[in-house]
């Protein structure tokens, strides 16, 4: 399934979710631009490598856990099918958790739940040597928030079934724990494993926190349904 839209109005421009939508654009723009050896100067410098934040733990104690790539990684991404697919959901998602939040608040919603979510990880895969790129993360956050903030709301998706294609409205609480439940299942199927190419566990562990977070973040405010 792939969201098209929310019914979901807002009420103000959502600043922040257009300058992180253009600034992860940014940045995959220069990773494609580089050479193989600045590409991966890049995803080993600034990707959050499990491995190396042990090292650093067993080092320096809870120090260790003060650690830049555990944030530059939510804004480093392994493909263009990756980071737009990543900024279709922050775009469809984002502006109404913005619009409920406010801008600053918004700002730092997104960066907590990137970080924590690549921690939740990171606690699945403590010597994983391999790095962890991508938004994922905080945009999971944004969707644990939507899903108890905006009940009523309706996902226009695209549905793929076999070969026939459909568009659907459906309730965005049905869409998302199926997401969610998806999360679930290929993180429990792939526990204990280096060799899946997404961490499910960071997606997980995104929704759960933005779900936790919201309510001590949100302010009151009014929508309209379509």
């Amino acid at each position: 399934m792939i969201p098209l839209r929310d019914s979901t109005r807002s009420q103000h421009f959502p600043l922040v979710t257009v300058i992180l939508i253009a600034l992860n654009l940014f940045i995959f723009l220069q990773q494609s631009l580089s050479t193989p050896l600045q590409m991966e100067y890049m995803i080993l410098h600034y990707g959050f490598t499990p491995a190396l934040l042990t090292e650093r733990v067993e080092a320096l104690s809870l120090l260790g856990f003060l650690y830049p790539p555990l944030l530059t990684a939510t804004f480093l991404h392994g493909s263009w099918f990756h980071v737009i697919s990543n900024m279709l959901f922050l775009w469809i998602f984002g502006d109404n958790i913005e619009d409920r939040l406010g801008h600053f608040r918004f700002l730092l919603f997104y960066l907590i739940s990137g970080i924590a979510a690549n921690l939740i990880y990171y606690l699945t895969a403590i010597n994983s040597p391999i790095p962890l790129v991508g938004a994922s993360g905080a945009i999971a956050g944004i969707l644990g928030a939507y899903f108890i903030t905006f009940p009523k709301a309706k996902i226009t998706t695209l549905i793929f079934v076999f070969i026939f294609v459909t568009i659907r409205k459906i309730p965005a609480t049905f869409f998302l724990f199926f997401w969610f439940v998806i999360q679930i299942f290929n993180g429990i199927l792939n526990a204990g494993t280096t060799g899946s190419s997404v961490a499910w566990w960071a997606h997980i562990g995104g929704f759960i926190v933005g779900l936790l977070l919201m309510p001590l973040l949100k302010k009151k405010n009014r929508y309209t349904y379509t």
